[in-house]
């Protein structure tokens, strides 16, 4: 990939401008409750447009970004610029009308008659229903409605998981930045192998990353911060605190003076060099502050060799962002604006339904046809002992994760672990599991995929050769959980 160029076509007939302007900030600005001049606000998106900063990032909760978008698309794109917007729907069950709903409530207000890239992000890989919305997400598609289907805040087992189950994305959009070097390895490497382009978003860190905040003292973490400053200033934190980023601001300084660039420059740059990432997305205040003439300097250098090592040096000062992309969604520490999840759920339902049986028992049923056929329950609660199936990758009547070991794996755990919730348990309760795999040369990939899941709960584990039925599954587990009365 060119890093010097302007341009890159993320798929063959969509071009994308590599400094995507973000529209998170459009939410920020309303959040006193009055919204942004739609006519003031597109007329400052066609000043980024007719300086060649074409592509825009939204989401369908970021404001009223997608209609400021709509208005600029009828009045001043006339089909120039791209316009990329996310779905991000509540927790729970979803049918195909809910998303056909969601689909044509975005075409609506983004006054277009196809979305350029439809984006999704899910809360919780236990609920299935995550895999519900991209196959429809995918059928409409195939309908015409969305030109392509991209992630957000996927981590890397449940990316391989899409891309093993004949689901199309061509990007995965995830925090990534000097901070927060978690795509920087098993994301990238996957991403390369399949040919997703990653697109980055966090790289100026809410604008911490800048000669503003250079030899300042630190700010306190509340309200009078923007959102994006909220969420970053966590980032700091979680970074090993306000000291060690002074010490990287210091040694980015010392390096854009060289090249007579901006700290925030460099921050974007180093991750525009990611082969794997395709853009980076910075945030605009779309009327208020505005970067078109610096963020025209991300394509004017390259970084020396000396450079990039001082940069290295620096970043192994930090503390590693903990987990995987998108886990400060999912899992404490939630590295979000509010440092939970108030601002965007208000509740997880049960991944699947759970009846009362005899003798005390109470049984999770996850709906695939194996438990109609067998007569079984995919999960039964008894006292504080749950048991759970044998389970393999179906979801209903599709087998998921297609020939990859480590996909069907990934796919196993999570129904495992939506049974056990269903019931009143956690994963980190599992006590026990066994895993009976049909090629015993694929013992790794699987032994590794159950490793990333349990390496923090370790129960006891058995592994054996066995003839498992079902030609498609390459992989069967059962596990018990114990848990408190």
């Amino acid at each position: 990939m060119n890093t010097s160029s302007k341009y890159f076509e993320l798929v063959p007939g969509l071009t994308i401008c590599r400094a995507l302007t973000g529209l998170w900030q459009i939410a920020d600005l309303e959040r006193d409750g009055n919204k942004v001049n739609a006519e003031q606000a597109a007329l400052a998106m066609n000043a980024y447009a007719e300086a060649g900063f074409t592509t825009f990032d939204m989401a369908d909760h970021y404001g009223s970004a997608e209609e400021i978008s709509g208005v600029f698309k009828t009045n001043y794109s006339k089909g120039k610029a791209q316009l990329f917007t996310k779905w991000v729907p509540k927790p729970g069950p979803v049918t195909k009308e809910t998303v056909r709903e969601a689909v044509q409530l975005a075409l609506g207000r983004l006054q277009s008659e196809q979305i350029d890239l439809m984006q999704f992000h899910a809360w919780s890989y236990a609920h299935p229903s995550w895999l519900d919305c991209l196959f429809y997400l995918q059928e409409l598609k195939e309908e015409g409605l969305i030109k392509h289907v991209g992630l957000t805040n996927f981590d890397t087992a449940h990316l391989q998981i899409v891309v093993n189950s004949g689901i199309d994305v061509v990007s995965n959009q995830v925090c990534y930045s000097l901070l927060d070097q978690r795509a920087a390895g098993k994301m990238s490497e996957l991403c390369l192998k399949h040919n997703v382009k990653l697109l980055a978003f966090g790289t100026v860190a809410g604008g911490f990353l800048s000669e503003k905040w250079l030899n300042k003292p630190e700010p306190l973490l509340n309200d009078s911060l923007t959102w994006s400053q909220m969420k970053y200033k966590r980032f700091i934190d979680a970074a090993g605190g306000w000291d060690k980023f002074q010490s990287l601001l210091k040694t980015l300084d010392s390096i854009a003076k060289k090249y007579n660039v901006s700290i925030a420059n460099m921050a974007s740059k180093y991750i525009l060099e990611n082969p794997a990432v395709a853009g980076v997305i910075i945030g605009a205040r779309l009327g208020k502050s505005e970067h078109i003439q610096d963020n025209e300097k991300l394509f004017s250098f390259h970084f020396d060799e000396d450079s990039k090592k001082q940069i290295a040096q620096s970043l192994a000062g930090l503390t590693t962002i903990p987990g995987d992309c998108g886990d400060e969604y999912r899992k404490p520490p939630f590295l979000t604006a509010s440092g939970d999840l108030s601002h965007h759920v208000e509740s997880f339902p049960a991944p699947y339904p759970s009846f009362a049986g005899s003798d005390g028992r109470t049984k999770a049923l996850s709906g695939t046809i194996w438990e109609d056929l067998a007569g079984f329950s995919r999960a039964v609660k008894k006292g504080n002992r749950i048991l759970v199936s044998g389970t393999t990758a179906t979801h209903g009547s599709k087998s998921i994760g297609g020939n990859d070991p480590a996909a069907q794996m990934h796919y196993i755990i999570d129904k495992i672990e939506g049974a056990i919730q269903s019931l009143g348990g956690t994963l980190h309760q599992v006590v026990r599991t066994r895993i009976f795999i049909r090629n015993i040369n694929q013992w790794e990939p699987i032994s590794r995929a159950h490793g990333d899941r349990f390496r923090d709960i370790q129960p006891a584990n058995t592994m054996v050769k066995a003839e498992i039925i079902g030609d498609e599954y390459l992989v069967e587990m059962e596990a018990e959980a114990m848990v408190n009365e």
